[in-house]
């Protein structure tokens, strides 16, 4: 007898939420893994860094150029550096650094643990002696929520630019004009929220990941399946997560 949808959907989150605090409760603890963490933080920022680049500077271009004939309809155009940046910094980068690293980055760590786990290599960590939680883990968890916020920052930035070229492919807007009119524009508010959800979004991508990859089983199929759903499971996470920052900020009157 299959068991019910809603029963493993209650059963999977409260094994994410035994294995985040498995999480807490291991990272405090020595020995700490730096050399690994270091090179944990390469691959998920350094290696992701081109793709977010060109996705940011795409979208800055893009949103710019199709936003600016409704603008021009209502003789509005002054406005566009700022409905763009506004919409950029408080929402779309963020979002789309956190679910290009959640396809990159988190299937990655599912696939990678997910082989580790069938081929023993886990098993054999803990036969040795070795902590594999710590190692593989805790090591990947931090990198995650410590570089998707570093991406995102980087992302705004680029976006920005690709906004300024997309500004000036009918119009003429001079670089210091353009610029003053965008940080006249962004305040606290707006910058805050919007870096502070990124460590959420990164700390979910690393957990989900991990815990798919550890727990993998059934094979080479089971590896297939750990990729997959770690990439579904924490963009689905990362839309919720930023339903409720939005709502927070709401109530907070940062909007």
């Amino acid at each position: 007898m299959e068991t019910p949808a809603w029963k493993e959907f209650i059963i999977e989150t409260a094994e994410i939420s035994r294995f985040s605090g498995r999480f807490f409760k291991e990272c405090f603890r020595p020995r700490y893994e730096i050399s690994e963490f270091l090179r944990q933080c390469y691959f998920v920022g350094y290696k992701s860094l081109a793709l977010v680049a060109i996705t940011a500077f795409i979208i800055g271009l893009v949103i710019t150029i199709q936003s600016r004939p409704t603008l021009v309809e209502f003789g509005a155009e002054a406005w566009l550096p700022k409905m763009v940046s506004l919409s950029l910094i408080r929402e779309i980068s963020p979002m789309v650094t956190a679910l290009i690293c959640a396809g990159k980055v988190g299937s990655g760590m599912g696939a990678e643990l997910g082989s580790m786990r069938v081929t023993e290599q886990i098993d054999a960590m803990e036969v040795s002696g070795t902590n594999p939680f710590k190692y593989l883990v805790v090591t990947r968890v931090f990198a995650t929520t410590l570089m998707i916020p570093v991406l995102a920052v980087l992302a705004d930035a680029i976006a920005l630019y690709g906004a300024y070229l997309g500004a000036n492919i009918r119009a003429t807007w001079s670089w210091n004009l353009y610029w003053n009119v965008v940080f006249d524009t962004l305040v606290y508010g707006d910058l805050v929220p919007s870096i502070l959800k990124t460590f959420f979004f990164g700390f979910s991508i690393g957990i989900i990941g991990c815990y798919k990859g550890f727990f993998t089983s059934h094979g080479t199929e089971g590896v297939g399946h750990a990729a997959n759903s770690s990439v579904v499971i924490s963009s689905l996470i990362i839309f919720l997560l930023d339903l409720i920052a939005v709502q927070i900020i709401d109530l907070m009157g940062l909007t």
